[in-house]
Parts: C-alpha cells; structure tokens; sequence
C-alpha cells in the first residue's frame, strides 16, 4: 500500500465529509477510496470513521490519526519542493497573528533572530487573543495555542503549552491553600473568555478531572489576569511561560503539584500546503528549532 496516498485519500474523506467527493478531489474512484481507507485502517489496527448511509464522523483513533496524517503530508510536500526551492532565498513580508503573552514570550523574540537572519525580509505581527478568518485579514501564519483546530486549516505542531494553577502569597495568607482540584470552587478563580471560562480540566493519578469554577474577574486577555492574580486578587491557570519569572522568584506560588492542567499544543496555522512561499517555510523551521531546543515548549 502506498502509505502516503492512503494518508491524502483519509484526510480528503474528512475534509470533504464523503467517500465520492474525496474521490473527485482525487481523481480517483469511490471504490479506490474505499480500498485505500481499509488498508489504512488494517495498517494501522484500529477503526478510523464511522460509517452510516447518511454521514461519517471520526473515531477517537481516527481524530489522533487526522492530526499525524496532516502532519506528514505537509513534510512529504515539503520534501518534494525542497530541491526545487534550495535556491530560493526568504524574501518579502510576513504578516502574522499571535496572541499577547504568547507573542510576548515566545514569537518577538524569535522574529528578531530570523530578521537579523534573513535580511530581505519582513515581519508584520498582529496581536489578538481572539482567532481571526486568516483570508479575511491577510494572514499568512496564526501562532495558536489550541486543541481544536479548524480542519479547513493547515496546521504545523511546533511544541506543548503546558498551564500552572498559581495565586500570590497575599491572596494565600487570607484564605485557605487548596489541597484538592475541587476546593478550587471555593475559590475567586479569575477567567480566560477563550479557554476554560467555567471549567478547569485536569490530569491526575486519579484520572481526568473537571472542576468549575467563577470568580469576580474574567478577561479575553490572559496578561490582564496574569496581572490582577499578581496583584492578590484570585487564583488562576496561567501558561507556564508567562509565569515561570514569576514563581521563581517568589511572587507566585504554584498550586495543586499533583494535578496537571490540560495540556494543549502549539501550532502554526496557515490556509494552504499548496505553493507555499519559501519565506513562510523558512520562518516555520526557524521556529520549530528554536522551540525544540527550548524545554519550556516540549
């Protein structure tokens, strides 16, 4: 079986939400789409849709396997232009979104290090914690920290965002530390609009857990509740990078040690794999090594 078609043939199936319209996008029969999602789904032992006479939806192997599938087929594609484009050096400008802490911490920093690189280019950044239409806004990259991707979208993985719940030590002197994910209901939790608004998520020896929570402040910025929870005012789940100076030096304290907040991923988004520029595969790559190398992103 040529593994890599089979990977294109599932993920048109996906994207085009039947077996005959993957198959014209294809150029290829239904019954070879059939073939090839069947020897995909015996390579790898697990079903990957579920299949009724009206609609297919994902399996959870097959949402995992969705992911890894675009991955790889943005590498293949990769490969296949890279003799073609070795000449080609970065040049032009390359706007891109990101939200504040995330550019803050993470993405200005590296923007300085690839222009001082690559001389002929340029760097527009927008910030907004919100998730922008990238055609609507002439986007060519959104740095998104994200479990929820838009399957119309090609994402690249560059690393892992992990959260800490923290409060200060004025607001832990005048009320009780939790011990349990659940007392955090009895606590002010300040509030991300855009993640985990009403219901913090985590992992333990016991297991999954969700715990609601509320509190007098919530904010579509993350920076502002970084502030406020500085200033003693609630509890709330902070990325780790922004918060990594902070409880070093003793200005926060990180809570709850036995339970591990969800983890979420760290993508490059972008519209299309087809005709990517050099400067926008540049400046991912640049990316990627800079977070391999850094242990906070993995």
């Amino acid at each position: 079986m040529d593994r890599l078609t089979a990977l294109r043939v599932f993920v048109s199936v996906v994207e085009q939400g039947s077996l005959s319209a993957a198959g014209e996008q294809l150029e290829m029969s239904r019954a070879m789409v059939s073939r090839y999602l069947a020897e995909l789904e015996r390579w790898m032992g697990a079903r990957l849709l579920h299949r009724t006479t009206r609609r297919l939806s994902l399996t959870g192997p097959g949402e995992e396997a969705l992911l890894r599938a675009r991955t790889m087929l943005t590498l293949g594609e990769e490969m296949e232009q890279l003799a073609a484009q070795s000449q080609d050096a970065p040049k032009g400008l390359l706007r891109i979104t990101s939200s504040y802490s995330l550019s803050e911490a993470l993405l200005v920093n590296i923007a300085n290090d690839y222009l001082a690189s690559y001389p002929g280019t340029a760097v527009d950044i927008l910030l907004l914690d919100r998730t922008v239409n990238l055609v609507e806004e002439r986007i060519d990259l959104a740095v998104r920290i994200t479990n929820d991707l838009d399957p119309n979208l090609v994402a690249r993985r560059l690393g892992t965002c992990r959260s800490v719940v923290c409060a200060s030590p004025a607001y832990l002197a005048s009320h009780p530390v939790p011990q349990q994910v659940q007392d955090l209901a009895l606590h002010n939790c300040l509030t991300y609009t855009y993640f985990g608004k009403s219901l913090w998520q985590f992992d333990g020896v016991k297991g999954p857990q969700s715990v609601p929570v509320s509190g007098n402040l919530s904010a579509n910025i993350s920076n502002l509740l970084l502030a406020a929870t500085l200033a003693g005012t609630g509890i709330s789940l902070q990325p780790h990078y922004s918060v990594k100076t902070h409880l070093e030096r003793g200005e926060l304290v990180a809570l709850l040690p036995d339970w591990q907040p969800k983890q979420m991923g760290v993508y490059g988004v972008y519209g299309t794999r087809k005709q990517m520029s050099p400067l926008l595969r540049s400046f991912l790559d640049f990316m990627v090594a800079r977070m391999a190398a850094d242990p906070l992103w993995q």
